[in-house]
């Protein structure tokens, strides 16, 4: 029996720019449960953009003695190099993580990645919207909204359903099925995830 695993990760930023992240959560889910955790705000050794602070509550002083970014990118990497990443939005993370990385030009990791977003408009296509508390609201999942940790649960717990919804435990299979194909960072460069069209050639950003 093959084994479901994937991690699930999300981003708070300091200010409008991506390389300004001042926390990060990460939760390691295998076989439909949720295994390990990780959470840690982040000194962005940058300004705070109020509109920000108003939507995670994070500020300046809260991370003053928190660890820099280079600081805890090895940890990171050994979450994200060659597994499978999960992230609602994941545009916004996946580029949080190369933006940053560009910043402090330090190699990226090789890892795919998926969209719970757009995972959740294929599966649950007449909700009215598919943003995060919308979906845990549907799903009876009670959370602290734009806390990095929390965040990265309920996307794990949404892509669960989702799984379940099509019956499987096989990535894999639910991918074929909803003809969604997976995203890839690789060395400066990378492809999103993207619903499968006929004779289409994937697009690629190299840097």
């Amino acid at each position: 029996m093959s084994i479901l695993r994937f991690i699930s990760i999300d981003f708070e930023t300091a200010n409008e720019k991506r390389f300004s992240p001042c926390a990060v959560g990460i939760v390691v889910a295998e076989n439909n449960k949720i295994i390990d955790e990780y959470y840690s705000l982040i000194n962005p050794k940058t300004y705070f953009n109020p509109m920000n602070i108003r939507v995670h509550g994070i500020r300046e002083d809260d991370v003053r003695d928190a660890p820099n970014f280079q600081d805890i990118w090895p940890t990171l990497n050994n979450f994200l190099s060659s597994n499978l990443a999960i992230a609602h939005n994941a545009s916004f993370d996946m580029s949080v993580i190369r933006q940053t990385l560009d910043q402090f030009k330090l190699p990226y990791p090789t890892m795919d990645y998926l969209c719970t977003a757009n995972i959740s408009k294929k599966v649950w296509p007449d909700l009215y919207n598919h943003k995060l508390n919308t979906l845990a609201d549907y799903h009876g999942i009670t959370f602290e909204h734009h806390h990095a940790l929390e965040d990265a649960r309920v996307a794990a717990k949404v892509f669960f359903k989702a799984l379940e919804t099509y019956e499987t435990n096989s990535i894999d299979e639910f991918l074929e099925k909803n003809s969604i194909t997976k995203g890839r960072i690789f060395e400066r460069g990378y492809y999103p995830p993207k619903v499968k069209r006929l004779k289409t050639s994937k697009k690629l950003y190299i840097k």
